[in-house]
Order: C-alpha cells, then sequence, then structure tokens
C-alpha cells in the first residue's frame, strides 16, 4: 500500500506546540494551497489541509514558522474519529508530517537561521542548523578527463 502527500502552501496562523501526557512534542496547523487551475474571471481558489506534526518536527515547525510562512510538507493522510459537542459521530483528515522544509525566501521564514528541513525518523532530535560555507574549497573542473569516475 503506498500513502504519501506532498503540499506546499502558507500557514494560517502561527503553530503553537504542545506537549502530551507522556511528554511528546506535538502541534496542529493548518496550510493554505492554493488550486493550480483557475476559471477565467473568478478568484483563484483554495483548499486548507491540517497538518499534525510530532516530536522534533513539531519543535522545528513551532521555532521557525510563523502565520503567512510557505511550508513544504511530505507526509501520510489519516483519518480519526470523534464525537463533536452536540453528538453527531466525525471524521477528520489530516496529514501527519515526515518532512518539513523551508520553500519561501529568508525574508519570508521570517528567521535568519538557514535551516532546510527535518526528517522525523529521528524522534530525539531537535531542529538542525548549520552555518554557511564559503565556496572557495572548490574549483572547477575543464573537461570530463579528469572526472573521478
Amino acid at each position: 500500500m503506498l500513502n504519501c502527500a506532498v503540499i506546499m502552501g502558507r500557514l494560517t496562523a502561527d503553530p503553537e506546540l504542545r506537549t502530551t501526557n507522556t511528554g511528546l512534542s506535538v502541534t496542529s496547523f493548518t496550510v493554505a494551497v492554493d488550486r493550480s487551475y483557475v476559471r477565467a474571471g473568478e478568484e483563484r481558489q483554495a483548499d486548507f489541509i491540517n497538518v499534525v506534526a510530532w516530536r522534533g518536527t513539531a519543535d522545528f515547525v513551532t521555532r521557525y514558522f510563523r502565520k503567512g510562512s510557505m511550508i513544504a510538507i511530505q507526509g501520510s493522510i489519516q483519518t480519526r474519529n470523534y464525537e463533536d459537542k452536540q453528538g453527531n459521530k466525525r471524521t477528520a483528515f489530516e496529514i501527519v508530517a515526515d518532512n518539513v522544509s523551508f520553500c519561501g525566501s529568508k525574508g519570508e521564514s521570517g528567521t535568519q537561521n538557514a535551516v532546510p528541513s527535518v526528517t522525523a525518523t529521528n524522534p530525539s532530535s531537535s531542529a538542525p542548523s548549520f552555518s554557511t560555507a564559503d565556496s572557495g574549497d572548490f574549483e572547477m573542473i575543464e573537461g570530463d578527463e579528469e572526472l573521478p569516475f
């Protein structure tokens, strides 16, 4: 079976970090994703997709993203059943984020640090960071004969 969802859009609100009774970090947020097709004379439509992030991914999202930030998410679609306040049975559809990445400009992300993405496969890790290096360590190779492969 295959369950893979990839979306890119803008956060509709600031994500808020919560902690479960067992100490796991979790955040849920909504991403507005523009539809690619626009009928003549109409405004572009958007879908509002609910996303849940756990552990290090949740920490990363709440630390680096704000309302309006462009975000790319890869994960799986999950459903859950619940009962609303009136006693009606409901089903929620949401993406559980495995990978979250920046995809807007540095100024749009609201952060000065360069952090490319975080993957949920390492739950104990916090948001990664690195320093940008000068490309002076590399030299251009002219012609195919000097390539090592």
